[in-house]
């Protein structure tokens, strides 16, 4: 129960100072299926996914440590896929910007939450 706490306290701190860079940053929210980069977005999420699937089997018979790096570089490889997809797509609205800054948060944590506290 307690790290369900923590969780949902993460996320609404990530999602508050999310919408806090919006508003300094003035930016102007849309989605990428508005755009262009529709199908872009889709292939490229399929990929990453499918990819990470079938590595899935090889990597789990390693370490937990090589098991927690395999889902730190597949959360990884999707918010970095969707902050240049903004940026590609949706540069004027400078949105990229502030996923970039949440996402290297989320890693952030994420990373520390597999890599150090599970293994004490």
């Amino acid at each position: 129960m307690r790290l369900f706490t923590i969780i949902v306290i993460l996320f609404l701190v990530i999602f508050v100072i999310e919408k806090m860079l919006e508003k300094f940053l003035g930016v102007k929210t849309k989605k990428i299926s508005e755009t262009p980069g529709k199908r872009v977005d889709r292939w490229g999420r399929t990929i990453i996914v499918v990819i990470f699937l079938c590595s899935l089997p090889i990597v789990t018979q390693y370490s937990e440590i090589v098991i927690n790096i395999s889902w730190i570089l597949f959360i990884a490889s999707l918010m970095t896929f969707q902050v240049i997809l903004e940026w590609r797509y949706l540069k004027e609205s400078k949105q990229y910007i502030s996923t970039l800054i949440s996402s290297t948060i989320i890693i952030s944590i994420f990373s520390y939450y597999l890599l150090l506290l599970r293994n004490i």
